[in-house]
């Protein structure tokens, strides 16, 4: 990835991390990290995660693949992001507040296709602005 992939990708990263948390976490209290509300070690654990786990993701997409291949790929970080939230919950940096495991499994490949997405219409403006 070039340097203005991964900058572009990474801000949207956390602008979505953003954006989901204000609903899920602030309006609906439904998870958190650490404790309810606003809380600075919560936003750095954002910050230093998101962005870096969108690159390696985009960064290792199986671009020229078939579509079996990109399903597979994507299901691998869902479970991946499964379990490291499991982790965050054992380890209570993270918890529950009328949360479900499942909803996780739902939408960890809704945000993953978000993201790719994104990526995907970064390259198209980079493209379009090369040739002109």
């Amino acid at each position: 990835m070039s340097g203005i992939e991964i900058i572009t990708t990474t801000l949207f990263a956390l602008y979505l991390e953003a954006l989901v948390n204000i609903f899920l976490d602030f309006k609906y209290d439904l998870y958190g990290y650490f404790s309810k509300g606003v809380d600075w070690r919560g936003l750095l654990y954002g910050f230093g995660i998101f962005g870096q786990v969108s690159i390696v993701y985009l960064n290792y997409f199986p671009y020229n693949k078939k579509l079996m291949s990109k399903v597979i790929y994507i299901v691998g970080w869902s479970v991946f992001a499964y379990i490291y939230e499991l982790l965050f919950l054992w380890s209570k940096t993270y918890y529950y507040n009328g949360w479900k495991c499942w909803y996780s499994l739902i939408l960890y490949p809704i945000l993953y296709l978000i993201l790719r997405s994104f990526h995907k219409y970064v390259l198209f403006l980079l493209k379009k602005y090369q040739q002109s």
